[in-house]
């Protein structure tokens, strides 16, 4: 890797801290490239990224980001997973170290706020951004049906009442 890519991946790896909610640090313990790749397709389909780098690069690129504290993080063989959603990454990476032992969950960070592995753990036991918003658009929308119910039900027993002395009057 020469000079100019070097700068190129630190600039990278930059803009990426600065635009990014958690940075999960990972120990590659020997995974084959089918599992490397499995976990890649996982990392994007959660909208997260999954990226091999340098150590001394990214601490390079960490420097001046709400991520500098976790250079204690970057020793051996590691890579960073990343998103914007604080819990995307973190569930993504624990889901799939729960099927193989090739990778090893070092820590993370969440703006300032540096996470031990059970603290990357429990961030992925909280729901998505997704899922929250659904919650929240759930909880509104409720009262309004079940408002509307109430309007209604008044006017249908009434006409299920005219519907039974129309009925009887017939019989």
């Amino acid at each position: 890797m020469d000079r100019a890519q070097k700068a190129e991946a630190v600039a990278e790896l930059k803009q990426t801290f600065q635009e990014t909610g958690v940075v999960v640090v990972t120990r590659n313990l020997g995974m084959t490239v089918a599992q490397s790749t499995a976990l890649r397709i996982r990392m994007r389909d959660a909208g997260a990224r999954y990226k091999v780098s340098k150590n001394r690069l990214a601490l390079i690129a960490a420097e001046g980001t709400p991520y500098a504290n976790i250079s204690d993080l970057l020793t051996g063989p590691t890579a960073l997973a990343t998103s914007s959603d604080p819990v995307a990454a973190a569930k993504a990476v624990v889901d799939f170290a729960k099927t193989t032992d090739k990778i090893e969950i070092v820590g993370g960070a969440m703006g300032d706020t540096v996470l031990d592995a059970n603290g990357v753990k429990a961030l992925a036991e909280l729901p998505s951004l997704d899922e929250l918003r659904a919650k929240i658009v759930g909880l509104i929308q409720a009262p309004a049906t079940k408002l509307a119910q109430l309007a209604n039900a008044p006017a249908a027993k009434l006409a299920r009442v005219v519907g039974a002395y129309a009925a009887k009057e017939e019989a």
